[in-house]
């Protein structure tokens, strides 16, 4: 199955950076590209908003012509990429995690019309990042130019969702030709002298994080042969706090959906939502295929 890459587009300026991402990635797979627009209001998820009223509205003249030009757009600057664009009858965050389900990956942007001033990370692109069935890539800032330099960073915890999150990374790395960075955060030291115990299990904690990533190092080195890899060990009282500083160089981070300590019925944990919001680059958020909630 060729699954296409998948991408939302509403003519804000976001999510047309968001396509250009997509086109990009799509080329990076030898994928065809989906633009999607759903042209229902986000809260009516493809409903009628009156219960009486149960026709579906047509598609705009204005929102087909939107579409078709930024497809025909696309398709010129990109040679060889096949595109598709059409409208969908659903709320845009409910129609792009239902496309997610044959998708390869999903792209959203950082906050697309409609969208409020404080919210970073607008409600449609959080539905689709906490909810989609495949991997999705969250540009932001949308004002930065496509990333062309800077390793691929990728967050070890010793999770399932990390080991998953690592294994994307890898492929995306070697795809881009870049490095993969894996970094583990532990908790910062104190300044002041500490008791000879305390010390000790701070030593301790370090082998630790040395052998969780030596672990992780391996299994990519065996899985990608030639592929750049680096293991950092980095402190911080929060580990989103060292990644999301660690991001400033990277051209993409790679977040698992829930690490260590994280709670069942959270879609994404802490760490990874607050990266999704906060991180200098794109975040692919890596859920496996087939995920369903």
């Amino acid at each position: 199955m060729n699954r296409p890459v998948v991408v939302g587009v509403d003519g804000s300026p976001p999510s047309l950076v968001a396509a250009e991402h997509a086109a990009q990635a799509a080329t990076l797979r030898s994928r065809p590209l989906h633009l999607v627009h759903g042209y229902l209001h986000p809260l009516g998820y493809g409903v009628p908003l009156n219960p009486y009223d149960v026709g579906v509205p047509a598609p705009t003249e204005q929102a087909q012509k939107m579409v078709a030009q930024a497809a025909a757009e696309l398709a010129d600057r990109w040679p060889g990429l096949t595109v598709e664009a059409r409208q969908v009858a659903g709320g845009p965050g409910a129609a792009l995690v239902e496309e997610s389900r044959r998708a390869e990956l999903v792209v959203v942007g950082s906050r697309g019309l409609g969208g409020f001033a404080g919210l970073l990370l607008g409600s449609v692109g959080a539905q689709v990042a906490a909810h989609a069935h495949c991997p999705v890539l969250v540009v932001r800032p949308a004002e930065q130019p496509l990333p062309v330099e800077g390793p691929v960073l990728v967050g070890v915890d010793g999770s399932e969702s990390a080991e998953l999150a690592v294994g994307y990374a890898a492929d995306e790395a070697t795809r881009r030709g870049t490095p993969v960075v894996l970094v583990h955060v532990r908790p910062s030291d104190e300044e002041r002298r500490v008791p000879d115990e305390v010390a000790e299990t701070r030593a301790a904690d370090q082998a630790e994080s040395v052998e969780l990533l030596a672990t992780a190092g391996a299994a990519v080195r065996g899985s990608h042969p030639g592929l750049a890899v680096e293991e950092r060990v980095l402190r911080a009282a929060k580990p989103e706090q060292a990644l999301i500083e660690a991001s400033g160089d990277a051209s993409l981070v790679v977040v698992g959906t829930r690490g260590r300590g994280g709670f069942t019925g959270m879609l994404l944990g802490s760490v990874s939502q607050a990266l999704v919001q906060h991180a200098h680059c794109p975040v692919l958020v890596a859920h496996p295929y087939g995920h369903a909630r």
